[in-house]
């Protein structure tokens, strides 16, 4: 089991991170995309994704039930991108209590995960305090995401200008 958070801020160049792993694993990959496309411009950054990733790779959508779609492949190669269109979809339906739901169904599947992992998300924990109550939750749910899903993983890589910076490998502590 290998379990990567891969965080970076907008156009920090972390879905192209996972991207270049996932072409390196060489085997079958499926990619969970979490997107609805909601505008025009949020139709053209999915068919982006899209064509950048191989036509033979199998692909999923789950803008709400990411912890069935995950559960669903638990001995697949899977790249989730990304966690925060998922919490901001869940955030959006204002059902405080299938969110916390969701959320743990999400964490055990994450858990129960036999194969690499590689989970995409915003970074937004860097800027200043929201000046409204909802981007605030948004920040403190995908923070506390964020630290729940690294306490899972071996690894947790920060992108920033299209680098990645290691903050966490148990890999490397088995090594030494």
């Amino acid at each position: 089991m290998s379990i990567e958070l891969i965080l970076g801020g907008a156009r920090s160049g972390k879905s192209r991170h996972a991207l270049t792993q996932a072409l390196a694993h060489g085997g079958p990959v499926t990619w969970i995309a979490t997107a609805e496309a909601h505008d025009d411009e949020m139709r053209e950054r999915i068919a982006h994704h899209r064509a950048e990733r191989p036509a033979h790779w199998a692909s999923a959508e789950a803008p709400l039930a990411l912890a069935t779609a995950l559960a669903a492949r638990p001995d697949q190669f899977v790249v989730v991108d990304c966690l925060t269109l998922w919490l901001s979809n869940w955030l959006c339906r204002d059902d405080t209590a299938a969110w916390q739901a969701e959320r743990a169904a999400l964490l055990a599947a994450i858990a129960r995960h036999h194969a690499p992992l590689l989970l995409v998300s915003n970074e937004v924990g860097f800027g200043i305090v929201p000046d409204n109550a909802l981007a605030r939750r948004f920040r403190d749910e995908a923070g506390r995401l964020h630290q729940d899903i690294a306490a899972l993983a071996q690894r947790v890589t920060l992108v920033v200008a299209g680098i990645p910076l290691t903050v966490k490998s148990t890999h490397d502590k088995d090594q030494a």
